[in-house]
């Protein structure tokens, strides 16, 4: 069942994908038990490249299709429509620091904030330059950053 909704998703992204290339494919259990969302399905690829040739596809699709992002029924999977979100996988510590860098982000209208091959980036408007969260100091050393400016402004 898993497979099949995974072989669905990348059929409906236009990544061709054999189940050899499938390492392994598993549910994860939710941070909120009470939740009733799916559990999120794990899948470990052959290959980084193949990877992120399905994250890649994923984004590609999504901004071609800004009214009906990927979904559960243009996949082909039955039932309520939700939102299918196609991500790296993190652990539980880099999901808080990624929690954490959206939420200054937002608060202090960063631009951008993604995740490549584990690690956190923030960036501010189209022509600054990518900043890696490496972790909280990180995103503290940028509100003071932040502050200062602001402050210079002020005078």
């Amino acid at each position: 069942n898993r497979v099949y909704v995974f072989k669905n998703i990348c059929e409906t992204l236009k990544v061709p994908i054999v189940e050899t290339e499938i390492r392994a494919c598993r549910r994860v259990s939710k941070v909120n038990s009470n939740s009733d969302r799916p559990r999120n399905i794990l899948v470990t690829l052959s290959s980084p490249r193949q990877r992120d040739l399905v994250i890649s596809a994923a984004l590609r699709y999504n901004k071609a299709h800004p009214n009906e992002k990927l979904n559960s029924v243009n996949a082909g999977i039955i039932g309520q429509s939700s939102r299918i979100y196609v991500n790296e996988h993190l652990s539980s510590d880099s999901k808080k620091l990624h929690a954490s860098a959206r939420a200054f982000a937002k608060e202090k209208s960063y631009k951008y904030v993604w995740v490549r091959f584990g690690r956190i980036f923030v960036r501010k408007a189209d022509d600054c330059d990518a900043i890696q969260i490496r972790n909280l100091e990180c995103i503290k050393k940028l509100e003071q950053v932040e502050l200062n400016n602001l402050s210079n402004k002020n005078k």
